[in-house]
């Protein structure tokens, strides 16, 4: 199988894959299924592209666990975070704003809109399935390294929030510990961080140049799109967090700022 070709498998399995997590959530009533099913999106790609490739060879193995790992993860936090509660925020506002048109707008601009970024940021899975390169050389490693530096950001300020929420103490208080206290949006920087490893073991693949539209894709999702900008927003009245916002760095970590 070709790259054109596996690309093109791929679209109509994440298609498939949107459309039938459209109709569940039309019958639950909850669109932020969604959140829990991005991460369980890779996982599939992952397991397709090693199925159908013709090039077994421990890059693309190492790739797909890693995907997998991550994808997994990520899906377990936000079903453990979200379990017995309401729709998140954001979709039960577009709810009220889209109105009587909510059920087109969240088809287009809910699941196909993420899967068509789905498709983007998986492109250096793909080029992993349809060739084989041997030899761990810099790139690699440099990208293990990094990959590992995010999954630990992110999976370590996932644990340090749900621990923080889960405390009847904290209840309108304002998370400022642990990695929080570095940048205000670890699991965020860990997310991108992840795909930038990706991409830097994806250095020795053909046509790897295309494939850094995946982490930058991701990183401004995350900045300017549906991660930072959303959840921001949601405290813009917060006097406390406008307090956080001025010490900590809102992505990169870094040192707090003094008051």
């Amino acid at each position: 199988m070709n790259l054109y070709e596996l690309i093109r498998c791929g679209f109509l399995l994440v298609f498939v894959y949107m459309n039938l997590l459209f109709l569940l959530a039309l019958l639950i009533k909850k669109n932020d299924i969604v959140d829990i099913s991005w991460g369980m999106g890779f996982v599939l790609l992952a397991l397709y592209t090693l199925i159908v490739s013709s090039f077994w060879h421990w890059r693309l193995l190492m790739v797909v666990l890693l995907v997998m790992l991550w994808g997994i993860r990520l899906a377990g936090y936000i079903f453990i975070r979200n379990k017995g509660k309401a729709e998140d925020f954001r979709y039960a506002n577009w709810r009220k704003e889209w109105g009587k048109n909510w059920v087109l707008r969240s088809w287009l601009q809910v699941f196909m809109l993420q899967g068509f970024f789905m498709l983007l940021i998986a492109y250096p899975i793909f080029l992993h399935g349809f060739q084989g390169k041997a030899g761990f050389n810099l790139a690699d490693l440099a990208g293990l390294l990094v990959w590992l530096l995010g999954f630990g950001f992110e999976t370590i300020g996932d644990a340090q929030m749900l621990r923080f929420k889960n405390d009847p103490a904290n209840r309108g208080k304002i998370m400022n510990q642990g990695l929080w206290r570095y940048t205000r949006h670890p699991n965020y920087f860990g997310e991108a961080t992840m795909w930038w490893g990706i991409f830097f073991i994806t250095l020795n693949t053909q046509f790897s140049f295309w494939a850094i539209l995946s982490p930058i894709v991701i990183t401004w999702l995350l900045l300017k799109v549906s991660g930072v900008p959303m959840l921001e927003q949601k405290y813009a009245g917060d006097n406390e967090y406008q307090s956080y916002v001025k010490q900590t760095s809102s992505f990169l970590p870094r040192r707090p700022r003094r008051k």
